[in-house]
């Protein structure tokens, strides 16, 4: 078979380099990769060059075995009659190839065989680490590069904050970042400058995005730019965005990617095209999600239009924003009617853009709807997020439907979405202020427990409260024993309620002695009030004990 196949390619010798490439292919095919024989290969030596190897390489991208036996017959062919050698743009094909099907252990030898596991290539592999969530691999193979170089490698030092900042792990890429400026071995460059630019921007952090812009000793770019301009726009600062593309066009180190205050949006627009720079679907974006926000949504809308024009493809991002827009103006059943056509547009509305409809139908006290829309992204697949379930269960317990709150908590974990203390806190709150309700109460304590969520200060101080209320002296007395072995603060009106249940059924002592565990255990700032308020309390019941001898 190997012969028959040697003549048919040598046949086609003759032909372009394309036809080279897939007859090169269709041997690697036929090889087993755990026992080749490379001497098949060795009739495309001379056909060697580094563009024709690249490209039989990605032309094997579901096949990185293959890909990597031929890479390693053309390090060394024999015959080689041109001469050749692989360039550092072939390590980078058949590195990507192999990184990307998450053979690291491979890409690894291969590199460090060859001598080629520098900063840059250091980088990918940080880079692909990430990109799965191995953020402590990627972190470990930071510090190894790092201390191999002695700080000299501006690669990975991209790649790590890249990386933490797509983890949403900002405040640990800052801290790298400032450390990075404080030893001032290498010179940063803009793509540096633009990553911690967009973890501030994606954490709302803009003064900090601010000042590190204001600082860069390097020129920004476009998308530097952009960035930042985004930032602003998702904040709603639409001036400071107009400032920025106005610095933009006036200093002309590049071109604005975005445009600024919203009355001026088209104006900048007709100018970035007049200088042929189309905007992107970031810009877009930020531009429709900032009229949303001002509640211009028929302007939003417009520009949603000239972006389909401009041969730009809109994205769930563009219509959350416009979901929220609707709500923002009170059109609610706009924006219900909108994410139907979602769906008829080709896109699938994700947890965001159900949240703004859920949260908006929550705010005009509209449950059943809420919880339909709940019910809909379980049978799309979607997990609702938990601030969309204590918004409904919010509205709930303020219109009195607590069986149906409380049937609602029971059913999240089957809607893919876990309770969390706000939830519970919720419920449990209503069925308290509901009155001669504790024993659900206590069964929401119970599972709240379970699941992992502490009771906090406020929390205990309304079950005390409560219990005092209904007269059940032990339960009280159980929590206030559990306030002050976590040394919360009993405030004075729970610990007034407290003694004076005790006091009223002649526990005077008792009531002593919960004041002095409190005095000892709980940060009260002013002792004496609760000193004046027991000793009041105790006079009560003293007198009406006398009283009642007296009789």
């Amino acid at each position: 078979m190997a012969t028959r196949f040697t003549t048919t390619t040598n046949s086609q010798f003759t032909k372009s380099p394309s036809s080279l490439v897939s007859s090169i292919t269709s041997l690697l095919q036929t090889l087993n990769p755990q026992n080749p024989d490379p001497s098949l290969l060795n009739q495309f030596s001379p056909h060697l060059n580094p563009n024709f190897v690249t490209q039989v390489i990605n032309n094997n991208q579901t096949n990185p075995d293959h890909a990597l036996l031929f890479f390693n017959w053309a390090s060394n062919p024999n015959p080689n009659p041109t001469n050749y050698s692989h360039t550092h743009h072939c390590y980078i094909a058949i590195t990507d190839l192999l990184l990307s099907h998450n053979l690291f252990s491979k890409a690894t030898q291969l590199l460090q065989s060859s001598n080629k596991f520098s900063d840059f290539m250091v980088g990918k592999f940080i880079k692909a680490h990430g990109d799965r969530g191995h953020i402590q691999w990627a972190m470990h193979l930071f510090h190894q590069v790092k201390n191999r170089e002695m700080g000299r490698c501006l690669f990975s030092y991209n790649a790590i904050l890249g990386v933490l900042v797509r983890a949403n792990r900002v405040d640990l890429a800052r801290g790298i970042f400032d450390e990075i400026v404080k030893e001032g071995v290498v010179n940063l460059d803009v793509s540096t400058y633009t990553t911690m630019i967009r973890g501030f921007c994606k954490m709302g952090m803009i003064a900090d995005a601010e000042k590190v812009f204001d600082e860069m000793p390097c020129k920004p770019n476009l998308v530097t730019y952009n960035t930042l301009v985004n930032g602003f726009c998702k904040k709603g600062l639409m001036e400071s965005a107009r400032i920025l593309v106005s610095r933009m066009v006036e200093s002309k180190d590049c071109l604005p990617d975005t445009k600024g205050k919203l009355d001026e949006a088209k104006k900048c627009f007709d100018e970035m095209v007049s200088r042929n720079c189309e905007p992107n679907v970031l810009t877009y974006n930020a531009l429709v999600y900032g009229m949303c926000l001002s509640g211009n949504v028929d302007e939003a809308k417009r520009m949603l239009s000239k972006m389909r024009l401009n041969g730009l493809k809109d994205d769930v991002a563009t219509h959350t924003s416009l979901l929220k827009g609707y709500c923002i103006i009170g059109r609610l059943d706009e924006a219900a009617k909108h994410l139907k056509e979602m769906v008829s547009l080709g896109m699938e509305p994700d947890v965001k853009s159900y949240g703004v409809v859920v949260n908006e139908c929550c705010k005009l006290n509209k449950p059943n709807e809420a919880i339909r829309l709940l019910s809909e992204m379980k049978g799309r697949g979607i997990s609702p997020s938990v601030s969309s379930f204590n918004a409904v269960f919010r509205v709930l317990v303020d219109s009195g439907e607590l069986d149906r709150a409380i049937l609602l908590l029971k059913q999240m974990p089957q809607m893919g979405c876990s309770p969390n203390f706000l939830s519970y806190n919720a419920v449990i709150l209503g069925l308290i202020r509901a009155k001669r309700r504790m024993r659900q109460v206590e069964r929401l304590v119970s599972d709240m427990r379970r699941d992992g969520h502490n009771l906090d200060a406020t929390l205990y101080s309304c079950l005390l409260e409560a219990y005092c209320e209904e007269g059940s002296e032990e339960m009280a007395m159980q929590v206030f024993q559990e306030m002050i072995d976590k040394a919360y603060v009993v405030n004075l009106e729970s610990f007034a309620i407290s003694v004076k249940l005790l006091c009223d059924n002649g526990k005077v002592f008792e009531a002593e002695k919960f004041f002095e565990k409190m005095s000892c255990s709980c940060p009260v700032i002013d002792l004496d009030r609760y000193r004046r308020v027991l000793d009041a309390y105790i006079c009560e019941s003293t007198s009406k004990m006398g009283e009642e001898i007296s009789h």
